[in-house]
């Protein structure tokens, strides 16, 4: 097998059409065809079948697909090697993390090890981050989870063995206008909340979820949008808002938001990996780096 074959191969895997792989890497499409054929005749075996949406995997192409990614990595840290530079590991986060926990993250990795270079690639979306670690495309991925497995929080798991450990805690706040009746009130119960506008995003966000969980389906549902709109609706006296401590704690400071008097859990800043790439050498030392003291 040739590297170029491989990286071509996940390049179809990733399209799913030959026209879409060669635009991503910049060949001829007959190009493409071509290096699969190739694959496909020094293996014997058929990878690809041809579906209504494009071409599909076959149980061949399904074993090669981890193959192919674990034989690119370690050639890659090969070629980092010789050249004495240091490991790369590719992290994934959400959006929401990027100013807040990941550079504490950052910071452990650079503290405990020294020898790995970090690439951050931010996502909006966890099912982008999570696809990425199971394509190998990303080594592990940063994101908001509970419970004792991946997708506790209520988002469905991705098909695909993953490993993950949790980082840090992540409190929540409820918050709510000074003026709003329940501001003054004490030891509130999710009943409490039952006519009340919770101000929300969309239903794929780690914080419409929680309050799933936490809050159950009494509060009305606004749509606002992201964590600023969230707040600032909230800041307005348009609802209530479940958001993470870190997003508020300016409001908080400055009076313009105040908490309400509800328990609320952690949820966990939880990194995810795949859990076949921990035989890559050196790769859980690397991962569990990234842990609090």
């Amino acid at each position: 097998m040739e590297f170029r074959q491989l990286r071509t191969f996940e390049a179809v895997v990733r399209h799913r059409t030959v026209t879409d792989a060669a635009v991503a890497l910049d060949l001829a499409p007959s190009s493409v065809s071509q290096q699969i054929r190739a694959l496909e005749g020094m293996l014997g075996v058929a990878l690809f079948v041809r579906g209504p949406r494009g071409m599909d995997l076959t149980p061949a192409g399904q074993r090669l697909q981890g193959w192919a990614r674990s034989l690119l990595d370690q050639a890659e840290q090969a070629v980092r090697d010789v050249r004495a530079e240091r490991r790369l590991l590719r992290l994934g986060a959400l959006e929401t993390l990027a100013g807040s926990y990941v550079p504490q993250v950052l910071a452990r990795f650079a503290e405990r090890r020294p020898d790995i270079e970090v690439e951050v690639h931010t996502e909006r979306a966890r099912d982008g981050l999570l696809a990425d670690v199971i394509d190998g495309r990303l080594e592990a991925a940063l994101l908001l989870d509970s419970g004792d497995d991946v997708g506790g929080l209520g988002f469905p798991a991705p098909a695909g063995p993953l490993a993950f450990i949790d980082l840090d805690p992540v409190p929540l706040a409820l918050v709510a206008a000074p003026a709003h009746p329940l501001a003054a009130r004490a030891a509130l119960t999710p009943g409490d909340l039952e006519h009340e506008r919770l101000l929300v995003n969309v239903p794929e966000c780690s914080f419409w979820m929680a309050g799933k969980k936490i809050l159950g389906s009494g509060p009305r549902r606004i749509k606002a949008g992201g964590v600023p709109v969230m707040r600032a609706w909230a800041e307005h006296g348009l609802g209530i808002s479940l958001l993470p401590r870190f997003a508020v704690a300016d409001s908080l400071r400055s009076g313009a938001l105040v908490p309400l008097d509800l328990p609320l859990p952690d949820l966990s800043l939880r990194l995810v990996w795949r859990e076949d790439r921990e035989s890559l050498p050196g790769m859980r030392d690397i991962l569990y780096a990234a842990a609090r003291p």
